[in-house]
């Protein structure tokens, strides 16, 4: 088999499009670095949902832990508190424990035009549930970024708002969040990265891949077993991983570029990625 053709039959396996059977005698290069690359499309997804919900709910979490008001202030401190205090791989064992538990029922939305039915038994797959736990992990890391951000926020540039009969909505619109976003995102680029990498570790979680349809790690064990050699199938997802973490460095570059346009360049704070060991 040509490896054009194993791109044609591998390349979009992880959700369930092209051969159902993996290769199980003979592997090829070619064919371990299509389907690792496949299911770096889970990878991609949980990554890329759960760092954009995640950054609006930490957005509102910042803020109502920062608010004076304690109905929204130790809610906040405690949801923070939780999920930076416990270890992700514990949160993800506990959220499927959790999600096991749910009595298998489906209720419907009606959207007007059409009807969803959504079954609790979602909630077990990795697809829904494990992204759940990272929404749930990087809104509370993200908001004590932005919590730290916010107090930073020079006080001239609130009272120069204020002066101008500026409301608060207005105020935290035009002044504050983007002077938050400005300070912030340089330790939020490191945030978005660490939850990529963090994708990695469902895999080796309670939820389930569903069909054999499993993200990179999946496909790299699988080859790993089947070759008996390790030093092959991982540095092929590692070299995915680090090809994808140069891209997020880019692309947050650019929107930091865009935030800090107004400052002359030799002032401009710069994105450095900081891996994080240990969290």
């Amino acid at each position: 088999m040509s490896c054009g053709q194993t791109i044609l039959d591998y390349g979009l396996r992880s959700i369930g499009i092209g051969a159902r059977l993996l290769p199980k005698a003979d592997i090829t290069l070619c064919e371990q670095v299509v389907l690792i690359g496949s299911g770096m499309i889970w990878n991609v997804y949980l990554a890329l949902i759960a760092v954009t919900l995640g950054f609006f709910s930490a957005t509102m979490l910042a803020t109502a832990k920062a608010s004076s008001n304690p109905i929204f202030e130790r809610p906040a401190r405690a949801f923070i508190f939780l999920f930076r205090g416990s270890p992700l791989f514990i949160q993800f064992f506990f959220g499927y424990e959790l999600f096991v538990i749910l009595p298998k029922v489906g209720f419907d939305i009606p959207l007007g035009f059409t009807t969803i039915t959504v079954e609790t038994a979602w909630f077990t797959k990795a697809w829904l549930g494990a992204l759940i736990v990272l929404f749930f992990n990087t809104t509370a890391y993200s908001a004590e970024i932005f919590y730290g951000a916010l107090r930073s926020v020079p006080s001239g540039d609130i009272e120069a708002a204020e002066s101008f009969g500026m409301s608060g909505f207005k105020r935290f619109r035009r002044i504050i969040w983007p002077t938050l976003l400005r300070l912030a995102w340089p330790s939020y680029t490191n945030e978005a990265i660490f939850l990529f990498h963090a994708t990695a570790l469902v895999f080796f979680t309670g939820f389930p891949a569903w069909q054999q349809r499993g993200d990179a790690l999946y496909y790299s064990n699988y080859f790993a077993e089947k070759t008996f050699n390790p030093f092959v199938a991982y540095p092929i997802v590692a070299g995915y991983f680090i090809l994808f973490t140069l891209v997020i460095i880019f692309v947050f570059s650019r929107v930091n570029r865009r935030l800090n346009r107004h400052i002359a360049p030799e002032l401009r704070s710069r994105v450095r990625y900081r891996p994080q060991i240990i969290r």
